[in-house]
């Protein structure tokens, strides 16, 4: 499989397209914690109820507008379901003890809706750059039909009843994923992440709650869902982002001008390192694209694209790397791999520009 095949036929489709604000806003995702009345939460529930969960899941998202597609999580390979983690669309739990536990996807990706997870449904809608409006629009059209179709648990005083207390009331969670390369060089982060959570807000990393930020890249999104209308939870993220985006642009602004040469000799040796390693594992390899595509974004290194730079992001995932090469790898192998993939990216990148 060539390059340009591997990008077309795994990458997410999401993280191929184009956004607002979208060199340094990789995508934008709102979700939707619901569970179905009189039937206990998944972790409490009975095999029986689970199995309706799903049936009656399937049958609320069956031939509508959105082109829906149920899949039983028990008849996709493992492989394919650390593809849909890798893609952000379903959780690491949700590949986890599949039994009972299914998602429904949208052709295009952009709505994903994982079954009985800690909640009955978690509807997702997420999409490419900073379009927080968008994604919610979007994932408020499928929760109606499905509200149209089965009886969500609700409370007049509380709001969407939920397994998590810190979902309930609108049960939503937003979330935007940004790349914050010289807010994190400078050591800036130490002082945005403190200043975001007493705003009521959380970061974390690629992967959400209890991952790393790896590759200076961060998911910013909020805590509580009680209280709050959807459209003030909503605001609130929107404006707190803005800002961060400011603050990364400024930096970048700063450095360039009191720094270039260094920024650009460190962008280029992350470049050469790139074109030339043997072996290099997820950890390195997320960092040095994480420069390469500073680099790129700033006009020092002109001989690539910020898109090339964001899927190999994804492509140098453990999942990713096995389905493009065709096997199942350890982590050996996966790095040795991972390093070659890295090579052919960026020389076909190259010869594309200069043929």
């Amino acid at each position: 499989m060539s390059v340009p095949e591997a990008v077309n036929n795994v990458v997410a489709k999401w993280m191929k397209g184009r956004g607002p604000d979208d060199e340094i806003v990789l995508g934008s995702r709102i979700r939707l914690a619901r569970n179905v009345t009189k039937v206990p939460f998944p972790a409490a529930a009975t095999e029986e109820q689970l199995g309706h969960v799903c049936e009656i899941a399937k049958s609320a998202t069956a031939d509508n507008k959105f082109n829906l597609d149920y899949f039983a999580m028990a008849h996709i390979p493992q492989l394919e379901r650390e593809l849909l983690v890798e893609k952000h669309l379903v959780s690491p739990q949700q590949i986890q003890n599949v039994h009972h536990k299914a998602v429904i996807l949208r052709k295009d990706e952009l709505v994903s809706i994982m079954v009985n997870e800690e909640d009955h449904l978690r509807i997702q809608s997420i999409y490419p750059g900073f379009q927080l409006d968008s994604a919610w629009e979007q994932c408020d059209q499928v929760d109606d039909v499905i509200s149209e179709r089965l009886e969500y648990a609700f409370s007049q005083g509380l709001g969407y009843l939920t397994a998590c207390p810190t979902n309930v009331g609108t049960g939503l969670r937003a979330s935007v994923m940004m790349h914050l390369p010289v807010l994190s060089i400078t050591k800036q982060m130490q002082r945005v992440i403190p200043a975001v959570n007493k705003l009521g807000l959380a970061v974390r990393g690629l992967y959400g709650e209890g991952t790393e930020a790896v590759g200076s890249i961060y998911q910013v999104s909020n805590q509580l869902t009680l209280g709050h209308s959807e459209q003030e939870i909503i605001a609130h993220l929107e404006t707190v982002a803005r800002r961060i985006i400011e603050q990364e642009k400024e930096a970048r602004q700063q450095i360039l001008t009191m720094g270039k040469a260094r920024l650009e000799d460190r962008t280029y040796r992350a470049l050469g390192v790139l074109s030339q390693a043997r072996v290099l594992s997820s950890q390195e390899a997320m960092q040095l694209l994480s420069e390469v595509w500073l680099g790129v974004d700033l006009g020092l290194i002109k001989e690539l694209d910020a898109q090339i730079l964001k899927s190999l992001v994804v492509l140098t995932r453990a999942a990713h790397l096995q389905k493009v090469g065709g096997k199942t790898m350890d982590t050996e192998e996966r790095d040795v791999y991972r390093a070659e993939l890295v090579r052919e990216y960026i020389r076909s990148a190259l010869m594309d520009i200069d043929a």
